[in-house]
């Protein structure tokens, strides 16, 4: 659930929606929530100062019913 609200919240956002991409990894201290996007639209998403990603990142926060929420912005060239 908190995967494909982020993944739909991050396609409203950048230019390029079928490179997005979001990967959910279960960690000891939380979840794990990975974004995948174009390159030429990884500022968008970090926004000026990472406003943008702090704000994606409280409201996916705020979704989540288990607890901690990691949230890691990622261009699609980096593996």
């Amino acid at each position: 659930m908190l995967a494909d609200s982020l993944e739909h919240l991050v396609r409203g956002i950048v230019d390029n929606p079928d490179d997005v991409r979001v990967s959910s990894k279960s960690l000891r201290r939380g979840e794990l929530l990975e974004v995948r996007v174009n390159p030429s639209d990884l500022g968008r998403v970090i926004g000026r100062s990472g406003r943008t990603a702090k704000a994606l990142r409280t409201v996916i926060g705020a979704l989540s019913p288990d607890g901690p929420v990691r949230v890691d912005v990622v261009d699609v060239d980096r593996r």
